[in-house]
């Protein structure tokens, strides 16, 4: 049986959807049950799929409930990530994001900075949708990524040097996007989303014992083709996305020679609902039936299947 590793990556509510459509489809084609992973990391939008992969409740119901519609799912997604936030934390915004940015310029000066919502919601969504597991950790190696803005360091929740935190917390820490949400405290630490450091953080699979025999990465800031009409920011953001994959991918290779690497990302056509607002909870119903319409045809693709067909179908 081969060793396999899941990299979700960052995206967003769109994202999340994304993850959740391409795992089904995984799964469909080739029998492999995406829990059973040897290892999951899984940054902000990746980190919520990550909980519900785990705890076995990856599902068509994984977004659309029995006899919801379109504008029902958006509604209930809403009420669990847009819980208002009151004004607060100011002065720990001033310590740890604007004095430090005089020295070194850049994203440093918006990161804790006060939000709109609440990352608690997210926190309560991932108890819905995980309860096994929601308030304790997977059996199974899992790493959340999130970024401490005390330490000003990446925190890989799951792993040794990290602290023992419940997995929704970690994952509220993972999905808190400076400036949408407040930064998530746990236990006296302040954390925000780990894709401030990386959107997919591949690297953090080099922790695992043994080498992994196939690395399927979901990457849906990495896109590589743009959509129609894509605004500025979109290629901006993906370019970001790509090289820091990359630069993964070359560690992974080096000290994996002999590991099949294999990286999905969202198409154009896919890329069309997810954007330009992949925080909107009216496109995730849409990114769904979407992504699960493209990865028929790209798990399909010669090239793919055959590592698809050598790691995961018994």
């Amino acid at each position: 049986m081969s060793r396999v590793g899941l990299v979700l990556g960052g995206g967003g509510v769109t994202g999340a959807s994304y993850h959740l459509a391409a795992l089904l489809a995984v799964e469909m084609a080739t029998g492999w049950q995406p829990k059973t992973a040897d290892v999951i990391v899984g940054t902000s939008a990746g980190a919520f799929a990550a909980a519900v992969v785990r705890s076995g409740t990856l599902s068509l119901d994984s977004i659309v409930k029995r006899g919801e519609g379109q504008e029902d799912v958006a509604k209930r997604i809403r009420s669990w990530v847009y819980r208002r936030d009151r004004i607060h934390g100011v002065g720990r915004w001033i310590r740890h994001g604007v004095v430090p940015s005089f020295r070194r310029p850049g994203l440093t000066s918006v990161i804790g900075a006060p939000g709109r919502y609440d990352p608690s919601g997210i926190a309560d969504w991932v108890a819905e949708q995980a309860p096994t597991i929601a308030d304790t950790w997977p059996e199974r190696p899992t790493v959340i990524v999130a970024y401490d803005l005390q330490e000003r360091r990446r925190t890989a929740f799951g792993t040794i040097n990290a602290p023992v935190v419940a997995l929704r917390d970690a994952v509220a820490a993972s999905s808190a996007v400076p400036i949408v949400f407040s930064p998530h405290e746990i236990e006296g630490n302040n954390y925000v989303d780990g894709g401030v450091v990386s959107g997919t953080n591949a690297d953090l699979v080099l922790g695992n014992p043994e080498p992994l025999d196939l690395l399927l990465i979901l990457a849906p800031m990495a896109a590589e083709e743009q959509r129609q009409k894509a605004r500025f920011y979109e290629p901006m953001f993906d370019r970001v996305g790509r090289s820091a994959l990359h630069d993964e991918l070359v560690a992974v290779a080096t000290a994996w020679p002999a590991t099949d690497t294999l990286v999905l990302r969202p198409t154009p056509a896919v890329l069309a609902v997810m954007r330009p607002n992949p925080m909107d909870p009216e496109q995730a119903v849409p990114t769904f039936i979407r992504t699960l319409a493209s990865l028929r045809t790209k798990l399909a693709g010669p090239e793919v299947w055959q590592v698809l067909e050598r790691h995961l179908v018994s």
